[in-house]
């Protein structure tokens, strides 16, 4: 980010909608599966939500599942999606296609390091410092006052420690995103703050309860979010 500091006033980072593999708990990583029907539906119950926002910015991965989860919203605002390798999820090597069954079978010393939030030394993949680097780099890029991040669980999550000035080990403090749920940041004298965590339509699947402004919350919790397997693992 500039020396003046940064250009959008808020964020809001929001991970893709669900997959196939989220429900076979696959890892993904830069593997490209595409949403499913369900995963679909929430992004366009999401994107119908995140025009109250008034974006003026929409940022996503390039990987299929983030441009898919992204496109309902900018048909609905009239602005293009602009693409960023940068927002990618989390590398993970030899991992990517794996369930976590077949992880702990043939990789069980890196699954424990992962396991306990240390980075696991895949071959291939990379560190949560690097992934950190990358994301927060894709944000300094970004121009416009209110800007949509399309992104991935572990990358949400690594964006968020680096915002909140969290130390690597300290990003699980805020848990993971749902799959088509959102964060809001804003931007003020006093650096970034979240203003809301895991937001999106009311009766839709979350890992937990949180709300912008009181119109949205969450109210269920679905096993597939709670496992989470292409961020951090949950507990």
């Amino acid at each position: 980010m500039s020396e003046h500091g940064p250009t959008p006033r808020r964020v809001l980072v929001w991970r893709h909608g669900r997959t196939r593999w989220n429900v076979e708990h696959r890892f993904q990583g830069q593997a490209d599966p595409p949403l499913d029907e369900v995963g679909g539906s929430q992004g366009a119950a999401s994107a119908r939500l995140l025009v109250a926002y008034s974006p003026t910015a929409i940022i996503s991965s390039d990987l299929a599942r983030a441009v898919q989860t992204a496109r309902p919203l900018a048909e609905l605002v009239g602005l293009p999606v602009i693409l960023d390798r940068r927002l990618r999820e989390r590398s993970l090597g030899e991992w990517e296609g794996l369930t976590r069954a077949e992880v702990v079978r043939h990789h069980p010393e890196q699954y424990a390091h992962w396991l306990a939030g240390r980075d696991a030394p895949q071959s291939g993949g990379e560190t949560r410092a690097e992934l950190g680097e990358r994301s927060l780099a894709a944000l300094a890029g970004a121009e416009g006052e209110t800007v949509v991040l399309v992104t991935h669980s572990a990358t949400a999550m690594a964006l968020t420690g680096r915002l909140l000035g969290l130390p690597v080990t300290g990003w699980r403090a805020v848990g993971p995103l749902g799959n088509g749920r959102w964060s809001e940041f804003s931007f003020d004298d006093y650096g970034w703050r979240l203003r809301a965590h895991n937001v999106g339509p009311l009766g839709s699947p979350v890992t937990g309860l949180s709300t912008s402004d009181g119109s949205v919350a969450a109210v269920e919790v679905s096993a597939v979010d709670v496992e989470a397997v292409d961020a951090e693992p949950a507990r």
